[in-house]
């Protein structure tokens, strides 16, 4: 998620101050992105820089209160319009572990996939704990947040599952158990098995 947009979201809602944009922030995502302080006045700054938004003061206690501005609002508008696309999101680190398996000599694919297996059902199954234990008749906007975050963690993990069988499956297929993979063939070996033909 893009913390600069997520900072502007919340101030389309109203004046705030960093710590408590951290913490909505924190609380609209059910707490699965945590935030750094830095990363938020390090976010606002360049905010401000842009003119996205405005330092309007301070509150009671000292702290900075920042305030969205008419171009800032139209750029949150068009973050919420346009759709995030697939290159939009960070590189995929289990299809590149996955890709880099099966072109390693040595690399047990199989072991690879059930080991990860492994561990996305045990996230999975603390995933759908924690939405059992969650109200159906949730009525705050956090509760609703939350949830979705929740559901998209869950969809997700399953998806992997789904994604590590199809390895699995593909793997027998393409390399049976049984053969392990070709040892690679060295240029000498090739030539003198080129001049036996």
């Amino acid at each position: 998620m893009s913390i600069r947009h997520g900072l502007l979201a919340l101030l389309s809602q109203g004046p705030r101050y960093g710590y408590q944009l951290r913490a909505e922030f924190e609380s609209s995502t059910g707490a699965t992105w945590p935030l750094n302080i830095g990363q938020v006045y390090s976010t606002l700054a360049r905010l401000e820089r842009d003119e996205l938004i405005t330092r309007v003061g301070a509150d009671d206690e000292g702290r900075f209160v920042y305030r969205i501005t008419p171009a800032g609002e139209e750029d949150v508008r068009a973050w919420f319009a346009t759709p995030v696309v697939r290159a939009d999101r960070p590189r995929d680190e289990l299809a590149i572990k996955m890709a880099l398996a099966v072109t390693t000599p040595g690399v047990d694919v199989r072991t690879v996939v059930q080991t990860q297996r492994a561990a996305t059902l045990r996230s999975l199954q603390d995933l759908t704990r924690l939405k059992a234990g969650a109200p159906d008749d949730a009525v705050e906007p956090g509760e609703h947040a939350w949830r979705l975050v929740l559901e998209s963690m869950i969809f997700r993990a399953e998806a992997e599952v789904r994604w590590l069988d199809h390895c699995e499956a593909y793997m027998v297929r393409v390399r049976p158990v049984d053969a392990p993979p070709a040892a690679p063939v060295a240029a000498d070996d090739a030539e003198s098995a080129e001049a036996q033909r």
